[in-house]
């Protein structure tokens, strides 16, 4: 029917339609409740058996809290089995940037709970400022347990904070040992990128930085633990679960003596020096001082800005390692090693030359130290009163090119194999080298220079011990540091016997004879000690000064004084023991600080411990204390002296600190002594060489 109002016909609605419409809709909903219903299923399945480990890992995540547990670091001990580096227990709380939350509320609460001073307040927060936000910030070490429970209890309201119980590194002989070991310190953001090992950052990992610590990184660090809690949905510990041990470091066994050690470096006092004590058979190094030094345990705790730049600022360099780094010109310690090229190169020990105070060569003069001259003297007779003429004499006629070949023989100019990262060489100059390294030939001056170990001449203070260990034993001993490998029956030197036993018997002339090292005589019964004084000049002396009189060492500045060396071996008639001893910038001013008699005593210590230490504890009071009272009372002066910075400036821990043998100061220091001596050996004209001076020896009776 159609409708007049829409112009078109109406559908009717049956019963029937409105069944089959309701049955359809209700199929399409029954499938998709039954998709749906499949999908959840299927969905509930993947996460229930496909996925159950995934899960299940991350469930117990969050009620389990896994951390690394630093591996207790191997000891390193000497050779009797004592603690050198070991590790104490330590209670520390460290505080990760990245993880921190609410850092006024968290500092604030770390005061109230530790009883931080304001200077230390100061030190986190700028340490804090400058940290990279993996890199844990110490906020305490060393700490009692009722403070680091305090913290651990409340650990929940402190996000970021980290309480660790572990071992932190300990040198109980301090800055004896310093250049030695080296020291621990955390790692660097550098260290982490490239290695991206989670140890890194472990609040209280550290690792070696410097020395035998980071030589032998490898034997001493160990492998890390894992230590398991259980903690509530807040982070609250509810119990501490198996954990799975840390396996420590191994040992590592060296060659030194402890007690000598730290007997040498007590020895040394005030100066600014090195000692290297060798058994003549083996070679093992039973003492490798350098002095003044730093305070690995300060080093390992994190050093602060005050004491870097304090240690930077002084010119003794006590962040040098002086034993490898050091370069001396030797002096007259070199006088025994060329009388025994002289007699290798067929000059008798009877011939005599007449030493008259100078000897002119062309249009120069070059004086002995002995002005008015030593008179006829032979080749035992030249070693011991350290005659620069006769020297200057027989090197001329040979040549030097005829002495450099058994120098080298003996060790000078010579690199060995320790486990140290750093280690300058020195100079054993000759023709061929002149010519390759300044393109011009070696001239008569270079010799009568070299004669008396000064021009070209460098050497640092190990190859001075092994020169003298090698001219006591005549077998080229190879010094060693490690127990494990030690470089045992060495082979003899290419020289004769009866050579080596000439040039001995002069050395024992030196101290026993009315040489110029009669102060070194030993008072230990039945042991002689047979040695050689040597006096190196750093400066360039005006004709003007000549002509009105050389200034004294006591008058010049510290940097200008010469250097002292002494070179020496026991028992003379049976030799055991030799060793070396360098003071830089000595100037043989102090009778009981100089060469002669440290490197007597140090050699008493080996045949007679107790009148040793006697002999110390007499005179280590009038150098101001001993070694950590000396440096206490030079860091309150330096602090006194800086104007008291400010705190923060101070206190907080320097970030930028290189290892201390590659310092900058360390570095400025080396360029500066090699210029110096480049200086003093690059001397063009006639009338201005150090020969012309000639040596400073004396007997400092």
């Amino acid at each position: 029917m159609n409708s007049p109002l829409f112009g078109q016909s109406q559908r009717l609605v049956t019963e029937a339609s409105q069944s089959y419409s309701f049955s359809r809709r209700t199929f399409a909903l029954g499938a998709a409740q039954a998709v749906f219903g499949l999908a959840l299923a299927g969905r509930m399945g993947w996460l229930a058996i496909v996925q159950n480990e995934q899960y299940t890992l991350k469930s117990e995540s969050n009620r389990v809290n896994m951390t690394l547990v630093p591996p207790r670091r191997g000891w390193i001990v000497d050779r009797n089995g004592a603690p050198i580096a070991n590790n104490r227990t330590d209670f520390r709380v460290d505080i990760i940037p990245d993880r921190l939350e609410n850092k006024e509320e968290v500092l604030g609460l770390l005061r109230d709970i530790l009883k931080l001073p304001p200077e230390e307040m100061e030190r986190i927060a700028t340490d804090l400022k400058h940290a990279a936000g993996f890199q844990p910030v110490q906020v305490a070490e060393n700490l009692d347990w009722e403070r680091f429970a305090a913290v651990s209890v409340r650990i929940p309201e402190l996000p970021g904070v980290a309480p660790t119980r572990g071992f932190s590194r300990s040198y109980p002989a301090g800055a004896a040992v310093a250049h030695l070991t080296g020291y621990v310190g955390a790692a660097s953001a550098e260290q982490f990128k490239q290695t991206r090992d989670p140890l890194m950052v472990t609040p209280g990992f550290k690792l070696g930085k410097d020395g035998l610590e980071k030589t032998l990184e490898a034997t001493l660090r160990g492998v890390a633990g894992q230590k398991r809690v259980e903690v509530t949905a807040r982070g609250k510990l509810v119990a501490e679960l198996a954990t799975k041990p840390d396996e420590p470091g191994k040992n590592a066994r060296l060659t030194i003596d402890i007690g000598l050690q730290d007997y040498a470096a007590r020895r040394l006092g005030t100066q600014s020096g090195s000692v290297v004590v060798m058994d003549c058979h083996t070679g093992e190094m039973l003492a490798m001082v350098s002095m003044p030094a730093y305070d690995p345990n300060s080093f390992s705790d994190g050093i602060s800005h005050l004491e870097w730049k304090m240690l930077s600022d002084n010119d003794h360099i006590p962040l040098m390692n002086k034993v490898l780094q050091g370069l001396y010109p030797p002096g007259s310690t070199v006088k025994p090693m060329n009388a025994l090229a002289l007699l290798e190169a067929g000059v008798s020990p009877d011939q005599r030359v007449n030493c008259t105070g100078a000897l002119r060569v062309g249009t120069g003069v070059f004086h002995c130290h002995k002005r008015n001259g030593h008179g006829a003297l032979d080749m035992k007779t030249a070693v011991m009163q350290s005659c620069d003429i006769y020297f200057y004499e027989m090197v001329r006629r040979l040549g030097y090119d005829n002495i450099a070949p058994t120098a080298r023989s003996l060790g000078l100019g010579q690199k060995f194999e320790l486990p140290f990262g750093s280690q300058r060489f020195g100079t054993m100059p000759d023709t061929a080298w002149k010519l390759r390294k300044y393109k011009t030939g070696w001239t008569v001056a270079d010799s009568l220079n070299a004669s008396i170990g000064q021009g070209y001449v460098l050497a640092n203070p190990l190859q001075l011990a092994v020169m003298a260990a090698r001219l006591a034993s005549g077998r080229a001993v190879q010094p060693s540091i490690l127990a494990d490998h030690v470089h045992r029956n060495p082979p003899p030197l290419s020289v004769s016997p009866d050579h080596l036993q000439l040039v001995r018997n002069a050395m024992y002339g030196v101290v026993n004879e009315g040489g110029t090292g009669g102060a070194a005589r030993l008072l230990v019964p039945g042991v002689t000690l047979a040695a050689k004084t040597g006096t190196a000049q750093v400066r360039r002396i005006s004709m003007a000064e000549r002509g009105s009189g050389v200034l004294k060492n006591a008058a010049l500045p510290f940097k200008l004084r010469d250097h002292a060396l002494f070179v020496c071996f026991a028992p003379a008639d049976a030799p055991r023991y030799a060793a070396a001893v360098v003071l830089e910038h000595g100037g043989h001013t102090v009778r009981n600080l100089d060469t002669p008699l440290i490197g007597r005593d140090i050699m008493t210590y080996l045949f007679d411990k107790e009148r040793a230490l006697a002999s110390l504890a007499e005179a280590e009071p009038t150098w101001g204390g001993d070694i950590k009272t000396r440096m206490a009372a030079e860091s309150a002066a330096y602090r006194a002296a800086a104007g008291a910075p400010p705190l923060a400036v101070g206190a907080q821990t320097e970030l930028n600190a290189t290892a201390p043998t590659d310092a900058p100061a360390v570095r400025a220091a080396t360029a500066a002594d090699v210029a110096a001596s480049e200086a003093l050996a690059n001397t063009a004209a006639p009338g201005n060489t150090v020969a012309e001076d000639g040596t400073t020896e004396s007997d400092p009776r």
